[in-house]
């Protein structure tokens, strides 16, 4: 572990180097490039070098016990020994984990879809339920959202919603999310106090750059069309809408809620590329063996992963076999006693599988 670490710390000093390089910093896209790999080498860098630091102290206090001429030193001596011995070790633990394999997603912002299920209108007051718990925990994160597209339907409750996550690690949480969510209730429609079972489906894409994703032009069929609201309400009168088909898959991506044709056409391509890379990250998954499937937080679409019970106030996350208090939960957009206990799960898998 420590060579590996050592060869970390001294790619990160090249790229430091670099980037301040007179002939580098003439490259703009050089030094996008070596800032984001050195922002994604910082945190494990600093706990290195902090664990460098304690293991100095250690060597120094060890001495100091050593060659203590009295009880008091020594007492003290030990006392400071234990803590930087514990100190250690939470760091050994915390650099190990930093080296386990990385989803190179983590980092990105996500594009967010959300479609309503079973369960006609109760579905879809479901799914507004859930854009609304998303919007709330980005916000609480410090993360920004922007709606993209919106299907409504008549009671305040939407077919389809799509909205953007922008912020540093937005994926790496957000990925949890996707599958199936289930939701049992009254519904506010309900006349005699039944409860019913409806279910949403959440997608989350990770979004990808030009570079990482080429999409080829003769690939697609571009429409435009003119915008218009609920109930048909032109948005605007000019044909700003834009519908691609991506025509080697099928895949069909249309965005109307920006203001111009090409800020739509823009839209429309980095869901493109998103759905794309989502694609052939399928396609890779269901060539793997069975066993890696059924990981935490694999993201299966069909997934069910979650079930909403507002009558016991209870909710379940399926995949860890846990329950969680609603309310508290629904109330305070805090997904992160599930988000963190998913993250452990597939952290303490992969030490598990690094081992093995």
């Amino acid at each position: 572990m420590q060579d590996k670490l050592a060869g970390i710390e001294a790619r990160y000093d090249e790229l430091e180097r670099l980037m301040s390089d007179p002939d580098v910093m003439q490259d703009h896209q050089k030094i996008a490039t070596y800032a984001q790999e050195r922002s994604g080498l910082e945190d494990i860098v600093t706990a290195y070098r902090e664990h460098k630091g304690i293991l100095a102290e250690i060597e120094d206090t060890q001495m100091l016990l050593d060659e203590a001429e009295s009880d008091e030193m020594r007492a003290l001596a030990e006392e400071e020994l234990e803590g930087l011995t514990a100190r250690r070790d939470e760091l050994e633990a915390t650099l190990h984990t930093m080296l386990l394999p990385k989803d190179p997603r983590d980092a990105k912002n996500v594009i967010v879809e959300i479609r309503a299920g079973a369960g006609g209108d109760e579905a879809g007051l479901f799914a507004h339920d859930l854009y609304r718990l998303y919007n709330r925990y980005a916000e609480n994160r410090g993360w920004k959202t922007d709606l993209i597209s919106a299907n409504e339907t008549g009671v305040g409750g939407f077919k389809e919603v799509i909205f953007e996550v922008r912020g540093k690690g937005a994926y790496s949480r957000f990925k949890h999310e996707s599958g199936v969510h289930r939701v049992q209730r009254v519904p506010v429609t309900e006349s005699q106090g039944r409860v019913h079972t409806s279910t949403a489906t959440v997608a989350v894409l990770a979004e990808m750059d030009e570079v990482e994703i080429e999409v080829n032009q003769n690939d697609l069929k571009i429409d435009v069309y003119r915008s218009s609201g609920p109930g048909g309400q032109s948005v605007n009168t000019t044909d700003s809408a834009v519908r691609i088909t991506h025509l080697p898959t099928g895949i069909v991506v249309a965005v109307q809620d920006e203001r111009s044709q090409l800020q739509n056409r823009a839209r429309a391509l980095s869901i493109l590329r998103a759905r794309l890379y989502e694609e052939e990250q399928r396609r890779q998954w269901e060539e793997q063996d069975e066993s890696r499937r059924t990981q935490v937080g694999s993201g299966e679409r069909a997934e069910k992963i979650r079930t909403y019970n507002y009558p016991q106030n209870r909710i379940t996350d399926h995949r860890l076999g846990q329950n969680f208090t609603l309310n508290a939960m629904m109330d305070k957009a805090d997904l992160d006693p599930i988000v963190d206990e998913l993250i452990l799960r597939d952290q303490a898998e992969k030490l598990q599988a690094a081992e093995a």
